[in-house]
């Protein structure tokens, strides 16, 4: 029977094979002749033995993901067999039990249960209440929504607000001998239009299980009354221990990714697992639409919605344009390609330049006989320096500019944007000298011959190919097999030309008008009618981009005008089989962003921003006053990009902004806000290129690199990455220094 079955699935071979390829990766590759193929009579009834020796391969598939995981490590330990064994068992043994001991912690507490209390208060009548259970050595979360001011503008400076005080007072006994009392006083400002209803949230730490007095007073310039909502709940152990389990987590996030003990992805959902686990520990445990809330779908939105439109219609676009400016030398090409991305992520996000990109350059390198990993590196770390340059090109930036109190201090769109386009385009000047020395002594081009390049690279395609194909009838698993005798007609095919091989590659191309020509002969556009259907739909799109960001009126977020562009284009295009475009979406690349913002979100309800924020405050406290805003300066600039390489840049400048304003208006510390938020700004933006998983872009391209076969490791990454953020970091640091400290530009 199953000879029968392979017979029947021989006679469109070639045809299912290509249509597998084309449905998973969504990319043709070259498909080299082989005799064995060709054939389907001579090559399956030569002998049983071959017969049941090809049935095999079907099983040797399902060891293939295993086979590719151990490739990496076999590259720089020479490990035998079974101790390669011995490890993958007890890595997979470790980690099942950290995720049922997870898993167990998580199931044995219940969500958080705080019901929320509404009550009204004026000049003439407060509230009060009081707590009776309540667990030894706790602290108390509260939560109060009301007409707040939006920021955190001085209590000093506002006229109305609402004061909440929350004492707790235990008798002497036994356990204490004289009486012990804690009074906490939280002081909200009110806005004076009453609207908008804003939450805010508080830790107090109590010292015994006595009694908590909770009181609310309103001061007021009139008699109205003011609506509040509140709620409260215990926590079970300290700040401190808070923030120690917040770091072991993502201490381990981090090994499970630098070493790639598993995929990036898998990692991030073991980390917001783990994090869930602690939440439900100390009795914060969220509720599943909480954990849904953490997650940023307008990100999700405008990731799913740009791939769609990139990958329906310009796979055929031509890739000679910078390889034609550069005339065919390799370096002046990647500066053009960097410098192009830079100016482009100055005014669009940075996930959006890398997406049109990322493929782009792939091509190009595939063509020039250019290692991708190299290219498309340099290029995401010149997209997170320029988009640090305008109000609009980074997340971060785009929070500072929307914060009103913020912009009451003068820090606007265009104040912000002329003063970190000069500092931008200083560390630009700077970058690409120093990307030259790092790449000083690294082979751009492969060592190898194009044909060998395409050849081991169709090898891993195959591969991946037949990794992904689940059988489930005879058909499947006659194709698997002829998948896997193809990865071994291609192996020896491969092993023949490397003994053969031997060229010596030069680092300047001669020849590139002829190069160009073969390179608009060979990727020539199939289809002008989609193409230019194509570009329309992105032209409106980015065209949207830039009047969302100038135009208030246009109601719509970059999630949603992605979303609007690939619904156009589906429509226009006329695409039949929808299941091709939603293989190309790089789904792994969306989870991914997913489980990093319920990671996040619950390390920040861990008090780990926070305690980064407050730590820093303390510090530049400590400071003589003399030398305190070049200390500030520094101190802000650094710990915002060491924290950005290893956690959202987007929450950390959203936790830092308040604790960087309550600092500027300290009467003891005496620092003005300016100087304070562009260090918050540059450190934050530049910060990204430290780590692979430091910005949203360096993640996008790596999973588009790596569906395309050149995927990139946090190591390779890192390499590169961390010296340019110390570079750009450093000269941004001396930008920050001679402009506020030796020109005075602080009003």
């Amino acid at each position: 029977k199953c000879f029968i079955s392979m017979r029947l699935a021989t006679t469109n071979a070639t045809a299912i094979i290509m249509m597998i390829v084309n449905k998973f990766t969504g990319i043709t590759y070259m498909t080299l002749h082989e005799p064995s193929l060709g054939s389907g009579e001579e090559s399956w009834e030569a002998s049983s033995a071959e017969l049941e020796r090809r049935c095999r391969l079907g099983s040797e598939v399902a060891s293939l993901s295993h086979i590719t995981s151990m490739d990496k490590c076999e590259h720089y330990f020479k490990l035998s067999p079974p101790i390669r064994y011995c490890l993958r068992t007890t890595k997979i043994i470790t980690i099942f039990i950290i995720v049922v001991l997870c898993s167990l912690f998580f199931s044995m507490y219940p969500d958080r249960e705080s019901p929320w209390r509404m009550l009204a208060v004026s000049s003439t009548e407060s509230f009060s209440m009081n707590l009776t259970d309540f667990r030894d050595n706790s602290l108390l979360k509260m939560q109060v929504g009301g007409p707040f001011l939006g920021g955190m503008e001085a209590v000093q400076e506002a006229q109305e607000y609402i004061l909440i005080q929350v004492e707790q007072t235990e008798e002497a006994g036994s356990r204490r001998r004289r009486t012990q009392q804690v009074l906490y006083n939280w002081t909200i400002p009110l806005h004076s239009q009453r609207s908008d209803q804003i939450l805010r949230t508080r830790t107090f730490e109590m010292v015994s299980s006595a009694p908590i007095l909770i009181s609310v007073q309103a001061f007021l310039l009139d008699s109205q009354v003011v609506p509040l909502s509140m709620t409260h709940q215990s926590l079970y152990v300290t700040v401190e221990t808070q923030v120690l389990m917040a770091g072991l987590i993502l201490a381990g996030v981090y090994v499970l990714i630098i070493f790639e003990i598993v995929h990036r992805t898998l990692a991030a959902m073991l980390g917001s697992l783990a994090a869930l686990a602690a939440l439900a520990f100390i009795g914060d445990r969220p509720s599943l639409m909480t954990v849904v809330e953490w997650i940023d779908y307008e990100t999700l939105a405008l990731l799913f919605g740009m791939v769609s439109i990139i990958r329906t219609g310009l796979g055929a676009l031509q890739k000679c344009t910078a390889y034609q400016l550069s005339r065919g030398r390799v370096w002046p090409m990647i500066i053009i390609l960097c410098l192009i991305a830079a100016v482009l992520s100055a005014f669009l996000d940075n996930v959006t330049t890398m997406m049109l990109f990322t493929p782009v350059t792939i091509r190009l390198c595939e063509v020039l006989n250019l290692d991708p990993r190299h290219v498309l590196i340099a290029e995401v770390i010149f997209t997170n320096i320029g988009g640090a340059a305008t109000a609009v090109g980074d997340p971060p930036n785009v929070i500072i500019v929307s914060n009103q109190d913020l912009r009451k201090k003068g820090i606007d769109f265009a104040s912000f944007t002329g003063y970190m386009f000069l500092g931008i385009c200083l560390v630009l000047l700077t970058s690409f000298p120093f990307l030259r020395m790092l790449y000083w002594n690294k082979k751009l081009y492969n060592k190898e011959s194009s044909e060998i390049v395409e050849l081991k690279h169709e090898i891993l395609v195959w591969r991946q190919t037949a990794h992904r194909i689940n059988p489930a009838s005879r058909e499947e698993t006659a194709v698997k097999c002829l998948l896997m005798q193809k990865v071994l007609n291609l192996e020896s095919l491969l092993h023949k030309k490397l003994k053969t091989f031997q060229r010596q590659i030069s680092q300047e191309d001669k020849n590139w008008e002829h190069n160009i020509q073969e390179l608009q002969k060979k990727h020539r556009i199939t289809d002008k009618i989609l193409l230019v259907k194509c570009l329309t739909v992105l032209g409106v799109v980015i065209f949207m981009f830039f009047l969302n960001s100038f135009v208030p009126a246009i109601h719509l977020d970059l999630g949603w005008i992605a979303i609007l562009g690939a619904l156009w284009l589906l429509v226009l295009a006329d695409i039949q089989d929808f299941e091709i475009i939603l293989h190309r979406v790089e789904w792994a690349t969306l989870l991914f962003f997913a489980a990093l913002f319920v990671l996040m979100e619950a390390l920040a309800q861990l008090q780990l921003i926070d305690y980064i924020g407050e730590q820093t405050a303390v510090l530049i406290k400590a400071v003589p006053e003399d030398e305190r805003l070049a200390i500030a300066i520094i101190l802000v600039m650094w710990v915002s990009a060491l924290a950005s390489s290893l956690i959202d840049n987007i929450p950390f400048t959203a936790a830092m902004i308040p604790v960087l304003i309550n600092l500027s208006q300290d009467a003891d510390v005496n620092l003005p806000v300016k100087p304070l938020i562009f260090a918050l700004a540059m450190g934050a933006c530049l910060g990204g290129n430290g780590t692979l998983i430091g910005a949203s872009a360096n993640v996008v391209c790596a999973g588009i690199a790596e569906q395309h076969g050149y995927g990139f490791s946090f190591m390779e990454f890192f390499r590169l990455g961390f010296p340019m953020m110390l570079m750009t970091c450093t000269i941004g640091m001396c930008y920050l220094l001679a402009t506020h400290i030796g020109l005075g530009w602080n009003t």
